[in-house]
Formats: C-alpha cells, sequence, structure tokens
C-alpha cells in the first residue's frame, strides 16, 4: 500500500474533531494531569461516567517522571502502594513502610489504565478560565497552550462539565480563577486560595488526602491544589498523597453523581 499524506491528515483531523466533539459536554472534566488528576479520571471513568482530563503540557505526569530532583525513582507509603498496586506498579521495600517504584513506569501505567478506562486525554490544552452559572462551577473555558504561550488574541472554546476538579497543583490555578473573577468566597477558611506551606512530608501527605474536597459548588481540589487552596504544606518526592488524593476527589463526586 503506498501511503497517502492527505489521507494520514484527513484520519489525525476527523478522529480529533470526533473526540473532542464528543467531550464538550461530559460527568467530570479534570484540568492537570499529574498522578492526582490522572488517578481520579481513571476511578471515575471506571465506574463509567463521562470523564475528560485536560493537560497544557505536551506529556501527563506533572512532577512524577522526574522523581527527586531529577532522580526517576519515588516513594508510596503502604496506603499509597495499595493503590499503585491497582495499577500493576511494580513496588521494592526500600525499608519499613518506604516503597520506592520506578517513575516512569509509574506514570505509563497509570496513563495508560486511565485511557483503558474511557476517560480522554487532551494534551497541550490550557484550562484558561470557568464557566459559572451563579454561584456553581459548570465548566471550563478552554484554549491551545500554545495561544497563551504566544500571547495570542485567539478567542477559546468552552467544556460543559456537572463537576470541575483542580489538580494543577501549585498553583491551584482553576479555584484561583473562581476566586480572582467571580467575587465569591471559596470553601477555605480564608475564602481564598491560601497557598501551600514549606515542606514537611508527613504533616503534607496527610493533609493533602484531609484537604481533598469541594473548595467550591462544583469544583473539587485534588493533589497540591488541595494543600495551596487549603494552605497546608507541601510534601516532595512522596506520592502516596497524590494518588489517594485522586481516589478521594472521584469517590466524592461519584457519590454526588448517584
Amino acid at each position: 500500500m503506498k501511503l497517502d499524506e492527505v489521507k494520514i491528515s484527513g484520519a489525525i483531523i476527523k478522529r480529533f474533531s470526533d473526540k473532542l466533539m464528543d467531550s464538550l459536554d461530559c460527568d467530570v472534566a479534570v484540568v492537570g494531569g499529574g498522578p492526582a488528576g490522572l488517578v481520579a479520571a481513571y476511578y471515575l471513568a471506571k465506574a463509567g461516567k463521562k470523564t475528560v482530563l485536560f493537560e497544557r503540557k505536551l506529556s501527563v505526569g506533572g512532577g512524577m517522571w522526574g522523581g527527586g530532583m531529577m532522580f526517576n525513582e519515588i516513594v508510596l507509603q503502604e496506603e499509597g502502594k495499595e493503590i499503585a498496586d491497582v495499577f500493576d506498579i511494580k513496588t521494592e521495600e526500600f525499608t519499613d513502610g518506604y516503597f520506592c517504584a520506578d517513575s516512569v513506569e509509574s506514570v505509563s501505567a497509570v496513563c495508560a489504565e486511565t485511557i483503558r478506562a474511557g476517560a480522554k486525554i487532551f494534551n497541550l490544552i490550557s484550562a484558561e478560565d470557568v464557566m459559572m452559572y451563579g454561584e456553581k462551577v459548570t465548566g471550563l473555558v478552554i484554549n491551545w497552550t500554545a495561544v497563551g504561550l504566544g500571547n495570542l488574541h485567539v478567542d477559546p472554546l468552552t467544556v460543559r462539565a456537572k463537576y470541575v476538579i483542580d489538580a494543577t497543583g501549585h498553583q491551584a490555578e482553576v479555584a484561583s480563577f473562581v476566586e480572582r473573577k467571580s467575587g465569591c468566597r471559596l470553601l477555605t477558611p480564608t475564602g481564598g486560595v491560601i497557598g501551600e506551606k514549606p515542606m514537611d512530608a508527613d504533616a503534607g501527605e496527610k493533609m493533602t488526602v484531609e484537604n481533598t474536597k469541594e473548595a467550591f459548588p462544583g469544583l473539587y481540589v485534588a493533589g497540591m491544589s488541595c494543600n495551596a487552596a487549603f494552605g497546608a504544606p507541601r510534601m516532595g518526592p512522596v506520592f502516596g498523597g497524590m494518588l489517594m488524593s485522586g481516589k478521594k476527589a472521584a469517590g466524592l463526586i461519584l457519590e454526588k453523581l448517584k
């Protein structure tokens, strides 16, 4: 068979367009493809909910790819290992209660299983705003990441979602949109994004899970967005809390979607 370049281009355009069209109205839109966002999308899609994830960068995985300071190993505690086992990630006990995993395998496994569960992942697309009806987040305003990087004046598109998960990491960007642009108060002690505190791995891991909750009607926070929104410590390259946060966020939303 002789390859036809135009047919190749047409296949990409048609398939992508169909996928995006089908994703414009969904149950849950996840912003951020780090470990918390991916795990949340996995559990939601596995439960049969129409789930779409938008990642601004070329690759998903957030900070997990680089492990600690580009040493591509991550650490999990026992509770985090239990979720890693769901994705068949190979772990090895380093010492009592500390388990190591290859970061590249970890990201690859979680990403593959999330897609196989039925979630749709769009990379190189950023959320630049939220849609709100009254005082409830009802969707996202999206654009190509390159538009923002190029400072181009290009109008965005929109995605309607019953619930949105902010898994954007240290900046809690989606929660910040709500605070900055709506004039409404978040469900945090100060009514706004408090910002993360200095490193405290033990407290940070626990509070990541504790702070995984609704930050505003229709908007949940997961992963480091939790600690940024609610003012808790960072924890570095131990990733159990990220995985558990994603699973908890999915569970909370599934309860609402019943």
